[in-house]
């Protein structure tokens, strides 16, 4: 393998310097090809082969050999995926370029495709975890009478699937698709609640911090130092374990402290940013008039600061949004997350490991557990692009 390996690197030196002196050749010497540094023609000739190896891949992925496509399969799903998803994203790009008002014409021609299918993305999610009542075919702790567990998703009998269930059943009887449907609603809306009530607490501490300064500041600042010294998968779940003892005692849900202890730890990251900010604004020249014509705090904060911090703040949140979304999930796998028989993304991952066992021989009946971290992925990429381009947008680059 090794190898091969090197042969393979030494063979695409060799067609990279080739690739120059012919373009060098062919062109009479023009400066795109006189001034390509030898790594720049190593990095086109490594791309274009790495797309050929994709073509050859996806196409053994097609195999009526069905061992040879099995070892493919995940990888031509992958292929196909990201196509299906760019043309998509095209479309809703072509879409909003033509329908709505003029703002959001205009923004969407100024829209790269990445943003578009990011926002795209959030949208889809988002109608799920609203309409997932009406949506998702069963509920989402029901056991189906009369129907196995542990049916294999795909909906081949041969194999243990069953057509009425496509993506099969859990370990004890309920559809994964109405599940996944649900897991939409309690994981993204949980983490949205969660990154809100954050934002209203660091955000408004950090503010205050700002903006009034002295011991108040000092005292904020090192609370926050100390619990950002903490790694905060590890605090929230040993918090969350001790919660656990506390939830049936007090009779509240164990959700709320998921919620309650993760906007906390998530606050102080939240304090941060706004304490910067409002520091850089605080200095300004429109403060010192408003403080001078009498204004009260409220007006400096909701009126003055706030206005002037919302893109860094709107970026921060996609990206705090994230980060609370993959704690939640992380907490849910571990079993002190959202709790049963609320069907949660995380805890699937973890109920539905068992199907990677039939890999080898189905490849589709591990996508159970698959699906799940699927979504989790592909929402956080998603929401990543969307930041990405409100940074661009507000840091005032152009293309």
């Amino acid at each position: 393998m090794i190898v091969w390996l090197v042969i393979a690197l030494v063979g695409l030196a060799a067609l990279a310097w080739g690739f120059r002196y012919a373009g060098q050749a062919a062109t009479g010497n023009a400066p795109k090809f006189r001034d390509m540094s030898y790594g720049v023609a190593y990095g086109y000739v490594l791309g274009v082969a790495v797309l050929a190896w994709l073509a050859w891949a996806y196409v053994q992925g097609r195999s009526d050999d069905q061992a040879i496509a099995n070892k493919f399969f995940f990888l031509r799903i992958a292929i196909e995926g990201f196509i299906i998803f760019a043309v998509a994203a095209w479309l809703f790009r072509l879409l909003g370029q033509n329908v709505g008002t003029s703002w959001s014409r205009k923004m969407f021609r100024s829209m790269p495709l990445t943003a578009s299918f990011g926002i795209m993305t959030v949208l889809i999610y988002a109608i799920f975890a609203i309409f997932a009542g009406i949506i998702a075919p069963y509920g989402q702790e029901q056991i189906i009478p009369g129907v196995a567990a542990n049916i294999i998703p795909g909906g081949d009998p041969a194999l243990g699937g069953n057509p009425d269930f496509p993506l099969g059943t859990d370990q004890i009887g309920r559809d994964i698709l109405s599940r996944l449907i649900y897991g939409a609603q309690n994981t993204v809306g949980i983490a949205f609640a969660t990154t809100v009530l954050a934002f209203l607490l660091g955000g408004t501490l950090g503010f205050l911090a700002a903006t009034l300064g002295g011991w108040l500041d000092q005292l904020l600042s090192r609370a926050v130092d100390v619990l950002m010294a903490i790694p905060s998968l590890i605090f929230a779940l040993l918090l969350m374990t001790i919660a656990q003892i506390w939830a049936p005692q007090l009779g509240i849900p164990l959700t709320v402290f998921m919620v309650l202890i993760i906007a906390v730890i998530d606050s102080t990251r939240v304090y941060r940013l706004a304490r910067a900010v409002g520091q850089n604004i605080v200095v300004m020249d429109y403060i010192e008039a408003a403080k001078l014509r009498g204004e009260g705090l409220g007006y400096l904060v909701f009126k003055e600061i706030l206005p002037n911090a919302t893109a860094p703040l709107l970026a921060e949140f996609g990206l705090r949004f994230c980060f609370v979304f993959l704690t939640i999930a992380a907490l849910s796998f571990l079993g002190v997350g959202i709790q049963p028989p609320l069907a949660d993304w995380g805890t699937m991952v973890r109920d539905l490991s068992g199907f990677v066992n039939f890999a080898q021989f189905a490849p589709m009946a591990a996508t159970a557990p698959l699906l799940a971290a699927g979504a989790i992925a592909l929402l956080t990429i998603a929401v990543n692009f969307v930041v990405d381009w409100m940074l661009h947008k507000s840091s005032g680059l152009k293309e």
